[in-house]
């Protein structure tokens, strides 16, 4: 399947070596203003070229929206938009054509179709995400006029890492260095470490945390679609992620009942539907999702990330009749996909956040 959501749905189509990368996003009410400039400030957080320390490849990434806005608004019907490739350098990938690299989708998709686009990767491409940073900034501009803000940053860089409080940090400060931190100190570290890792031609992994502030509380349904399920899904399906946990998390296994707790307090105010009352949390161990609900409180979560597989060292491997022999890359990868990652884990927060408000009401922005 190559579309997400249940209400505001993106279906995703092209490939790295293609014409163009492009999507179609329906569900989206009317009257949203639609700010181009602001989706393309999103498309060049995650474009390539942009720093030292991501992949060399020069795309302007312009995004042509072909339908369904009027005069600066959505008209509700569907949007349909591209982004045209430019810079492609097919030939770096001819040596891979008849192997298979390692902890690639070359095999897994040569076994499931028959055939695959060895040319970066065609489909499995992370450059296919462009479609969801589209889609994921018409959601965050829907979601702007709602009050609702998503804020990812690089958390750790190989083993550089911050506190897991993320109200240790000013988030405003995500966006002034390279590998998108917060902690000026820690993102001087991570940087040279990713550069040690690109000097060597091997690559480094980390992990991205987001927050979602201003969620209203009973957002997420009560079984099938829990809302940190659909988060967990959303995330795992960006590329090279490999383990998504919201609230404590993991760490919380060490703790008591007592200590995990989220013990509630009353504030003024009812609730949306009249039948409790507005509440907060002294803490928020449970990463503001209770039960598969938001529970107004902040929403945040932590995202893994592997290894960028393509590795500019030569790698043992099999050709596609079996026999052993030897690969050696070419071309231009990033050493750590953190950095141009962040954008992506914002964009497909927004899509998630958005739809299930979406399936909460009927809304009228």
């Amino acid at each position: 399947m190559n579309t997400f959501g249940q209400i505001f749905r993106l279906t995703t189509f092209g490939e790295s070596h293609g014409a163009a990368i492009g999507g179609v996003v329906d569900g989206m009410p009317a009257g949203v203003e639609i700010d181009v400039d602001f989706i393309q400030q999103e498309l060049a957080r995650r474009r390539p070229g942009q720093s030292a320390i991501t992949t060399s490849r020069q795309e302007p990434d312009q995004v042509e929206l072909l339908s369904g806005v009027f005069e600066g608004r959505s008209t509700g019907c569907p949007i349909g938009f591209i982004v045209r490739n430019q810079n492609q350098h097919s030939s770096d990938y001819d040596n891979m054509r008849q192997l298979f690299r390692p902890s690639h989708a070359d095999y897994t998709y040569t076994y499931k179709y028959g055939t695959r686009d060895h040319r970066g990767g065609g489909r499995s491409s992370a450059r296919i995400t462009i479609s969801r940073c589209v889609a994921g900034a018409l959601a965050k501009l829907a979601l702007r006029q709602l009050g609702i803000s998503i804020q990812a940053y690089t958390s750790q860089v190989g083993d550089i890492a911050l506190e897991r409080d993320y109200r240790l940090y000013d988030l405003s400060q995500t966006e002034t260095n390279a590998v998108r931190c917060p902690d000026a100190e820690k993102a001087a570290e991570m940087i040279a470490l990713i550069e040690q890792v690109k000097s060597e031609g091997d690559t480094i992994g980390g992990i991205i945390t987001c927050v979602v502030k201003g969620c209203p509380p009973g957002l997420g349904e009560p079984e099938a679609h829990k809302l940190h399920a659909d988060l967990g899904a959303a995330m795992l399906s960006i590329n090279a992620v490999k383990g998504f946990e919201y609230g404590e998390g993991f760490a919380g296994v060490t703790q008591r009942g007592s200590e995990q707790n989220d013990v509630f307090v009353c504030r003024n105010g009812i609730s949306a539907y009249g039948t409790a009352p507005m509440l907060t949390t002294k803490t928020n161990h449970s990463g503001g999702i209770q039960g598969g609900i938001s529970n107004g409180q902040d929403i945040w979560f932590r995202v893994a990330f592997k290894p960028v597989a393509t590795l500019l060292q030569t790698q043992d491997t099999v050709d596609v009749n079996g026999e052993a022999t030897m690969l050696t890359a070419r071309g231009r990868h990033d050493p750590c996909v953190l950095p141009r990652a962040v954008p992506i884990v914002e964009a497909m927060t927004a899509m998630t956040i958005f739809d299930h408000y979406l399936l909460s009401k009927t809304a009228k922005i």
